[in-house]
């Protein structure tokens, strides 16, 4: 029997996610707004981060299997929602941390708990970062005859040897802009033995786990920070555009050796998907919300005007995006962790949460503000925020243009492909 109804942990997930977010997120504007630049918002979300690594929500995003206490990505959905709906900026960065971490999670061997042990402490502000995008993009990064990747790593006796521009990683800098704790790297190996027995670009594709021990040992110059973006929303949060510059990185640090890569970047960025998804139903309850209570006003007439017909369309149009989008996103989370069918065929509502969710947000945001009318265009209202935030969810994450519709499309144009088995385990 299908039943939408959270269970007991799902409902203590929410009840603390409600909790931190009411202690923690609602103040974080105020503070970040009155700094200058990217950077220095980015920097003054510190305690915010520490005080959620010590409440346990980097552990939280980490399987219980391998240490953590994450045991269902429903309630992983439901987080990202409740901290969403508050403040986007100030939690991406610490979602940020759990993206970082799952291709480790994904790939996990036993010989790789040193690299886990920090971010399962409790204690202080470690990050990870998920190194993927680069400066030239990468949507077409495993096109056969395309250049490819142009972060390559190539070995030398016990080492691999990194170089290469990333761009947009979340938190990639780390907190002082000299590297994080922990990065996950994927980048191109350029090996001649490796190169000359590749048919295909997946064959070439590894993800080094780069520590901040081996940033510093790479001295001046090994890790350079080119530039901080400073972007439309999210306006607290670091993608900077950063540089390896021969980094040396012990053989022991390979997380996917050649060829293993690619399959284990593609499973974590459908796992995010589903989470894009659940930001964009955050945004959008925030924006209702936000609407809601500014259409009770009469502007002027003899009656609220939510009681006019065209408004309150717009009202119902948002709450249908909302709820449709939600449960999309529970799909998803319940695709990918129980099937029906092998993970090929779990990934396509991770995709069709993302697309649809994050195009859903941006068009309530823009229901929500013709509703409001020409008050929405002052900052004093969260309505032109909240679009700004909501404008980057069809665009990160693998952009739904880019690469989510190509992924689908490729799904679904497969001659075995089975249009209704994702959805009741056949393809009645």
């Amino acid at each position: 029997m299908v039943d939408f109804t959270l269970s007991t942990s799902e409902q203590q997930t929410r009840k603390a996610a409600r909790a931190f977010a009411s202690a923690h997120l609602t103040s974080a504007k105020a503070t970040y707004n009155a700094l200058p630049t990217q950077e220095e918002r980015f920097r003054s979300l510190k305690p915010i981060y520490e005080a959620a690594v010590s409440a346990g929500l980097i552990k939280g995003q980490i399987p219980a299997a391998i240490g953590g206490t994450s045991e269902s990505l429903i309630e992983a959905a439901i987080l990202v929602e409740e901290f969403y709906a508050v403040e986007a900026s100030a939690c991406l960065t610490i979602f940020g941390t759990g993206l970082g971490l799952t291709p480790l999670a994904l790939a996990f061997r036993p010989e790789l708990q040193e690299f886990l042990d920090p971010f399962l402490s409790g204690t202080g502000a470690p990050i990870a970062s998920l190194v993927f995008s680069e400066p030239d993009g990468v949507a077409n990064w495993l096109e056969p005859g395309a250049p490819g990747l142009q972060t390559t790593t190539y070995r030398d006796g016990d080492e691999w040897i990194l170089n290469g521009e990333k761009m947009w990683a979340t938190s990639s800098a780390g907190w002082d802009f000299k590297g994080p704790e922990l990065s996950c790297v994927v980048c191109r190996c350029t090996d001649e033995d490796i190169v000359a027995t590749a048919s295909h670009p997946r064959d070439l594709i590894m993800v080094l786990l780069v520590t901040r021990s081996d940033i510093e040992r790479g001295g001046s110059g090994g890790f350079t920070v080119l530039r901080d973006i400073e972007t439309a929303g999210h306006k607290a949060v670091s993608g900077p555009h950063i540089k390896y510059t021969n980094i040396r990185v012990p053989a022991k640090n390979v997380l996917c050796p050649p060829g293993k890569g690619a399959e284990v970047i593609t499973q974590t960025f459908e796992t995010s998907a589903m989470l894009v998804g659940a930001m964009g139903v955050g945004i959008q309850r925030a924006v209702f919300n936000a609407a809601l209570a500014f259409s009770k006003d009469t502007r002027g007439g003899t009656k609220p005007i939510r009681q006019h017909q065209a408004v309150g369309d717009l009202l119902i149009n948002i709450k249908m995006r909302t709820e449709t989008s939600r449960y999309l996103t529970w799909k998803a989370a319940h695709a990918l962790s129980s099937g029906p069918g092998e993970h090929a065929q779990r990934r396509e509502h991770a995709l069709l949460a993302k697309i649809h969710c994050a195009e859903a947000a941006v068009q309530s945001c823009l229901d929500a503000i013709n509703a409001v009318g020409v008050s929405a265009y002052n900052t004093e209202l969260p309505f032109a925020d909240l679009l700004s935030t909501a404008l980057v969810l069809p665009i990160f994450d693998g952009g739904n243009v880019g690469m989510r519709r190509r992924a689908l499309q490729e799904l679904i144009t497969e001659d075995e492909y089975q249009p209704w088995f994702s959805t009741f385990g056949s393809d009645a």
